[in-house]
């Protein structure tokens, strides 16, 4: 891809580090190939919006080549990155081999399950826009099959939806998926009854939202429980779920037909056939100026690198990425230069927050802590600051001011018309 006389960087992913790192390399005297077998860039933090129904596909998701429309020294391949040959410089994909002088994994991340091969087969992760897509059309299509049945059973079964993981992606997905059932189903499905109906946050631990200060998480368990009517339950460990039932370690069962599994991540499976040193979610080690130690021209970001500070490793967080991304690109131009004095990668905690529901989130930045609704509105902020391109902003602004207001949720679509019951 690359020209005779430029260097040729190739960049595997495109979330926030991958897209970062060529955007500032298009400013560069090189050649720049981004690899991934979308052609999008995905806002992964909204994607409970898009299964809850709130957000529709095309505003949590960006155009990649229109990030570098403008940019003629960056272009984008779309394919699946399946090895390595690092030896001679080679990336090995699905459409064809790629030369490379260095060579920049941000791949990100997916479910981890934890080997538990029955919960990954009958719950939905939701990590990809497929995945949430699935997850949006099933919600909806429990509820219409609830609304036609006349077991009593079947349709507790049907209505009750389990959210795994305590993290900010399962909390926000239980209040979002409270906002749904209580403002929107209550109101148009007039044969169901609520008293049949609840969502539950299952959590392994004694916490929820663990970054987070103590009387945060104390907050946000409040909020969910008695504004919101979720059914938190701490220090529950999952074992099992077939589709039907789920079961916990203390031999408790819970009939359910939804369960969102948010308690995992680990690497994308590409990083195992680098053949380097990895953790145990499939992270790859790096140094600490991001490179790997046996192959020094390339270098790993984000949620696919194990990078290691005050003893333990970063967590997979966009903040993260962004960051890494910086410092990779500053030690990429130094190379090229033909420099040695690699800076080391420092994070710098930019804080954390997460939404709870309509109206409620959890910010803590430093000593400063928030709750209530301006936190919520200084979550909102950020990620409006954070997605791409101003129709993108303009159309959910709109959709949370709506909802907001109304409750409304606007994506009820069921987009897989094929019915399965």
């Amino acid at each position: 891809m690359g020209t005779t006389n430029r260097k040729h960087i190739v960049v595997v992913g495109a979330g926030f580090g991958g897209v970062k790192v060529a955007q500032l390399l298009s400013k560069e005297p090189v050649d720049v190939t981004v690899v991934d077998r979308n052609n999008f860039h995905l806002f992964q933090p909204l994607l409970y919006q898009l299964s809850t129904s709130e957000l529709d596909e095309n505003e949590i998701t960006y155009p990649i080549r229109a990030f570098f429309r403008n940019k003629p020294n960056v272009n984008f391949f779309m394919a699946h990155a399946e090895g390595f040959r690092p030896e001679e410089k080679i990336l090995v994909t699905d459409h064809g081999n790629l030369a490379y002088d260095y060579l920049v994994l941000a791949a990100g991340a997916t479910t981890n399950f934890f080997g538990m091969e029955s919960v990954e087969k009958n719950s939905f992760g939701m990590k990809t826009l497929q995945e949430s897509i699935a997850i949006r059309n099933h919600v909806l299509r429990s509820f219409e099959q609830a609304s036609r049945s006349g077991d009593p059973e079947e349709r507790r079964r049907l209505m009750t939806f389990v959210c795994v993981g305590g993290g900010p992606t399962g909390v926000e997905c239980a209040g979002a998926l409270s906002e749904l059932l209580y403002n929107v189903i209550a109101h148009e499905y007039h044969g169901i009854n609520l008293q049949e109906a609840r969502v539950v946050l299952v959590e392994a631990t004694d916490k929820v939202l663990a970054m987070m200060p103590e009387s945060l998480q104390q907050e946000t368990v409040r909020v969910l429980r008695d504004v919101r009517h979720v059914d938190v339950r701490l220090g529950a460990q999952v074992m099992d779920y077939d589709g039907r039932e789920l079961k916990f370690k203390d031999g408790q069962v819970l009939p359910t037909a939804t369960v969102i599994w948010a308690a995992g991540v680990k690497a994308v499976s590409l990083m195992k056939e680098l053949g380097t040193e990895t953790d145990r979610a499939g992270r790859v080690v790096v140094t600490p100026t991001l490179q790997i130690r046996e192959h020094p021209e390339i270098f790993a970001i984000g949620d696919c690198a194990n990078f290691m500070q005050d003893g333990r490793p970063l967590a997979t967080v966009a903040p993260v990425a962004t960051q890494q991304a910086v410092v990779c690109v500053e030690n990429i131009k130094t190379l090229l230069r033909g420099g040695s004095n690699l800076k080391n990668f420092v994070y710098k905690d930019v804080g954390a927050m997460a939404t709870i529901c309509r109206g409620h989130a959890v910010v803590a930045m430093g000593s400063m802590k928030m709750r209530g609704f301006f936190a919520w509105c200084a979550w909102m902020v950020v990620h409006l600051m954070r997605l791409a391109g101003t129709y993108t902003n303009l159309t959910v602004v709109y959709k949370w001011f709506w909802n907001f207001l109304f409750g409304l949720r606007l994506g009820r679509v069921i987009s897989d018309t094929e019915m399965r019951d």
